[in-house]
């Protein structure tokens, strides 16, 4: 499957082998000692990933319940009437179909998806950049989108990636995005990563934004025993990113593996027909508390 798709869920796995998500993750965990393929992104790819760039129909497919809930997370740090940007990926897909709800908005975006999500709501206005169209993942790059970008200033801008670490900040593997989203970067006055769980100590190729330079981390719960998220979620927390954790909840929660958790009351103020936005900023301590839970479960 592998072979044949270039990248595989490890839901898709556990569907077609008839067995559970936890054995499959052993397995696979064993394929990649053997040097048979490399684990990302909620799934596998081929070996060489670290170089390798999955198109949007293999992306579109994993840790979708992850990035649903981060995308209900990060709308509730868009205010009415701000402009931001927001950059190409499946979970900024999934962010700009919850800004449509939002009155007054300015949305600038390089991605066709993100521009289609938007393109039918009621006083959103959407500017999208020039450039060439990478149809592996409906984003606009290239000096047509980085010199539309030139003398631009917004509020917020909202990107994902391939990787995020704490030593080197959020990455991707391909150079046009990785300098476009560099652009995006410069216009806006914050920026926040959403990355799921999978992303978090991974590193690939091109560094999109470095660490001191990316404001919020909005991120899903790693499921238990997964350490490594954990750790570099603390340590983000270290170097003064403020990190919001979004909880899977109902039957997303039971799909991914998770324990069932009931969504916590809102805790601050919600625009009409939004999700309400849980613990945006995390203060250290409350952060280390909760890292520090993850790790006994």
């Amino acid at each position: 499957m592998v072979r044949a798709n270039g990248a595989v869920s490890l839901r898709e796995l556990a569907r077609v082998v008839q067995t559970s998500e936890v054995t499959v993750r052993r397995d696979v965990r064993a394929l990649e000692a053997e040097g048979l393929l490399d684990r990302r992104h909620g799934g596998a790819v081929l070996p060489g990933g670290f170089t390798r760039e999955s198109g949007f129909p293999q992306k579109s497919h994993l840790a979708t319940a992850e990035k649903t809930a981060i995308a209900d997370l990060a709308a509730g740090l868009v205010e009415e009437g701000e402009a931001i940007v927001v950059g190409a990926g499946t979970t900024t897909q999934e962010l700009a179909r919850r800004l449509a709800r939002i009155p007054g908005l300015t949305v600038v975006t390089n991605s066709l998806l993100v521009a289609q999500a938007l393109a039918h709501a009621n006083r959103v206005e959407v500017v999208m950049t020039g450039g060439t169209l990478r149809g592996s993942n409906y984003g606009l790059v290239g000096s047509g989108a980085e010199q539309s970008l030139q003398g631009l200033r917004v509020s917020r801008a909202f990107l994902s990636g391939a990787g995020l670490t704490a030593e080197r900040g959020l990455s991707t593997s391909n150079m046009l995005c990785a300098s476009v989203d560099r652009a995006l970067v410069q216009a806006a006055a914050e920026v926040v990563v959403l990355a799921d769980h999978t992303k978090l100590g991974s590193d690939t190729m091109f560094q999109t934004v470095p660490t001191d330079l990316i404001t919020h981390l909005v991120t899903d719960e790693p499921p238990p025993g997964d350490d490594r998220s954990a750790t570099e979620l603390q340590a983000l927390a270290d170097r003064g990113v403020q990190v919001a954790v979004a909880s899977l909840v109902g039957a997303d929660a039971i799909a991914a593996g998770r324990p069932r958790r009931e969504m916590p009351a809102p805790r601050r103020r919600q625009h009409p027909g939004q999700p309400s936005l849980r613990a945006a900023p995390i203060v250290a301590d409350q952060q280390a508390a909760r890292i520090a839970d993850l790790r006994r479960r």
